[in-house]
Order: C-alpha cells, then structure tokens, then sequence
C-alpha cells in the first residue's frame, strides 16, 4: 500500500517521526513523507495559490528522504496527488500532532485538513493527535515532546493501516484518532464534543497609532458529554470519530422549501 504521512507541526516534529516508523514496520507498505518546512498548526484548509511553492528534499534519520514545502498541509497533499512523488498515494495519515484536535477544534486543524483532503481526492484518511503530557485539552501546546510520547498510539494507528480492509470506514469518510496522555485504557469510537473557548481581546502594546494584541490567550474548555471525543480522552481511552465532508442540513432545504427565495429578487415594498 502507498501511503503518504504529512502533518501540520512540520517535517523536523517528533510525532511525524514516531509515527513514521511505525508505519515502516508495517509489511507492504510504500511510504513517503512529504509536510510544511516548518510549524503549520491551526492553518485549517489553506492552500496557496498566489505563489509558487518551494520543495527541497530533507534526509531523514534512516537515510532514506522526504520533502518539505513552504506549503501548508493541504498543499502537501495535493503535490502528492499531482506527481511530486513517483506513485499517488492511496491512504494519507496525518500526525501525529502535538496535541489533541477534539469537537470544533478540527475546524481550525491542519492536522484534519490534510486528511479531509484526502477524501476529496477519493482517498481513506486518518488524523492522529496526541494529548499533552500534562493532561491539557487542547491542540495549541508547547511543551517539549519525546518519542515515548507517542509509541502507543502510533502503534494504534500503524495497526489499523494493517487492517485498513477491515475497519469500517466509508467511502468520504476520514478517521479522526486522538490519544490521551500516558498509556490508553481502551479506544472507543465516539461522536465530536463542543468545545467552549474564551477568548478575550488584550491589548498589549501600541507603538506609532497601531495597536498589538493577543486575542487567543486563554486555554479553552468542553462540555462533559458522555459519548463524545472529550468524554473518551477524558477517561483514558483513544477516541476514533468518523469525518465526512458532508455539512448540508437537510433539515434546512426542507425549511426553505417553504420560503419564498424568488420573492428576493423583486425589490423590497417601500411605504408611502
């Protein structure tokens, strides 16, 4: 199986590398590395397309290479698909990320991104995360990372690479996996949480008329919900949410149906 293995913390990130050797230990599997030049966190679905892109190729520490763009994820999955590397891919695994990526925080994760690229190519995909040693739930962290950190669940993922065949996973569908600290009392699949942030705008400098502020300063919380990613990690077990790209509400178009939309483009009644 050829698979490609990106990330949004950059080629040089210790979980990127983690997982990467764990997937090398899977029999068949043709790997290639391809991720940003440098961190990328919290760059969503960006993609560049008012420049070109550098690519350099960067040794790894087994000898073999990989590449690193100026790129964001998503346009590292895309110079896969379009023939930087000798054979389209045909899974993308994501990760692993310095960092959970619970409930609406996959809205603004590279991580993710890069996997739901993947199913708009037509391809399975699978996002891993890894919560912070100290417990924090929450993708923005700077703490320094060790290999030990992520050995369980790049083990995890590595073993539902081999098992690909067998794990329900839908066409359009991505896998979302997100480890907790230390050592896993299970893996349960759940349902995406919501995520309450409280943000606060704080002025912290001014300098020549312009102002300098932080506005994403506070760590963010959750509701308690059983059944959800939150919930999961929360109790020591690796959460596994299905993705899919599908944000229609179908209870929406039936509500409309019974709205005049056309009535729209007549101008408005003004009163006399």
């Amino acid at each position: 199986m050829r698979v490609l293995l990106t990330n949004d913390d950059g080629i040089a990130a210790t979980g990127l590398h983690a997982m990467r050797r764990a997937l090398l230990r899977v029999p068949g599997i043709d790997l290639a590395v391809i991720a940003p030049d440098s961190n990328r966190s919290a760059t969503a679905r960006s993609i560049t397309t008012r420049s070109p892109l550098w690519v350099e190729e960067v040794a790894l520490d087994d000898g073999s290479t990989g590449h690193a763009t100026d790129g964001t994820p998503v346009d590292c999955v895309r110079f896969a698909a379009l023939g930087l590397i000798e054979s389209e891919p045909e899974l993308i695994v994501s990760g692993i990320n310095h960092g959970s990526n619970l409930g609406d925080d996959i809205t603004y994760s590279g991580t993710v991104a890069a996997a739901l690229e993947g199913i708009v190519l037509g391809l399975p995909a699978i996002a891993v995360s890894q919560q912070a040693g100290h417990g924090a739930m929450d993708f923005r962290d700077g703490h320094q990372w060790e290999a030990a950190d992520f050995e369980e669940v790049a083990r995890f993922t590595a073993r539902m690479v081999e098992e690909l065949e067998h794990v329900p996973m839908p066409r359009g569908t991505l896998l979302n996996v997100n480890a907790p600290a230390g050592d896993a009392v299970g893996a349960v699949g759940c349902r995406l949480g919501k995520r309450i942030y409280r943000d606060r705008l704080e002025l912290t400098e001014e300098e020549g008329g312009r102002r300098r502020y932080r506005i994403y300063g506070e760590r963010p919380g959750y509701e308690e919900e059983p059944g959800t990613d939150f919930a999961a990690v929360a109790e020591g077990r690796i959460a596994v949410t299905p993705l899919h790209f599908d944000l229609t509400d179908q209870a929406g178009i039936d509500e409309l149906a019974g709205f005049d939309l056309d009535g729209l483009l007549r101008p408005a009644a003004r009163e006399v």
